[in-house]
């Protein structure tokens, strides 16, 4: 990957919806040469998609919380299990494995408060293997969705 690459990163974590015309003029190549670039950034997986960032509070997603998780048992049908129903679950929008204690942090959406302890309830507290769930509500976001390149 060289500089012109990430210049074509920077630009369209920007702005997804460029056009291939004003992307080749936003790093001065020309359209082919820019096109071919971008074809192979994508078939790589340097760039695995493009989306629409989307904000929670417009859409009435007022409450997030950061849940970590730490298993009773870490075998590996377990832990699948585990990650399989955290996959399905649509207000974590982030879960990550770590290493060491926690296991996983989840980002959790939802409407509120009232709405979080149920999902924690009903769903969190019973996912396979886990041995206690430990939550903090989020204040303030700071930096979200930050670029890789700029």
């Amino acid at each position: 990957m060289d500089r012109i690459d990430r210049q074509i990163i920077a630009e369209l974590q920007r702005d997804g919806r460029l056009s291939v015309t004003d992307l080749a003029a936003r790093v001065k190549l020309s359209v082919s040469p820019c096109h071919r670039r971008l074809r192979e950034l994508e078939r790589t997986g340097a760039i695995r998609g493009y989306r629409a960032i989307v904000d929670p509070t417009t859409l009435g997603l007022n409450f997030e919380a950061l849940v970590f998780v730490s298993m009773r048992q870490g075998d590996r049908q377990t832990v699948a299990n585990l990650e399989e129903a955290v996959a399905h679950l649509p207000q974590v929008i982030q879960a990550q494995r770590l290493f060491g204690d926690p296991d996983y942090l989840l980002r959790v959406v939802t409407t509120d408060l009232v709405a979080f302890q149920e999902l924690y309830d009903s769903q969190l507290a019973t996912l396979p293997g886990v041995q206690r769930l430990v939550s903090t509500i989020v204040m303030k976001t700071i930096v979200d969705q930050r670029p890789l390149f700029s």
